[in-house]
Formats: structure tokens, sequence, C-alpha cells
């Protein structure tokens, strides 16, 4: 397991998260938001800093919230375009003629 600082520049939050393998630029990944829902995150950067102690070198991944996966934030959801307020299922199955045999 690898040990992974992750900046997440949509929360504004650092967490040390471990991985199996270094994610790459442009991965999508999964990870818990602050009000405990998962969300997909998109990768934007990934670069390695020497540690403080030996001679190791610790990965750091910054990442952004993928278009499209919050609801409360019209500014990440399907570019800010609201649907329709008559678009519903029961209008669209009122005007179907019923099927005959």
């Amino acid at each position: 397991m690898i040990e992974i600082e992750v900046q997440n520049e949509t929360h504004q939050t650092q967490d040390r998260i471990r991985f199996a393998a270094v994610p790459r630029i442009g991965e999508g990944i999964r990870l818990r938001a602050p009000d405990g829902m998962w969300a997909s995150y998109d990768v934007l950067d990934v670069w390695y800093q020497k540690a403080e102690y030996g001679d190791i070198w610790m990965p750091y991944v910054h990442v952004k919230l993928t278009p499209g996966e919050s609801d409360t934030d019209p500014s990440l959801t399907d570019f800010g375009v609201e649907e329709p307020e008559d678009s519903s299922f029961a209008d669209l199955a009122g005007e179907l003629e019923p099927f005959k045999i």
C-alpha cells in the first residue's frame, strides 16, 4: 500500500489515503466527500516530494470533483443547464397511444 496525500481543490481539504497504485493524471477516483457520500474526482496533478526522513519520495495527488457529481452546486452539474419543469414521465405517458394488437 502506498500512502498518498490527496489535495482536494473542490472542498479545500488535504487527507492521507492509502492506494494500491499511484493514480495517473486524467484518471477518475472515488472518494468520500465531507458529507459522507461517495463521489467521483478527476486527478489533475501528480507529483513527488522528498520526505523529511531518509531518501524517500512521497506522492501527492491534486483532485477536483468530476462535473455532474453534485446536485447542490449548479456550476458542477451539467454545466449549469437546468431541465424544464414539464419534462416528466407522466406527461410523456399521457401523449402515447395505447398499444393495439
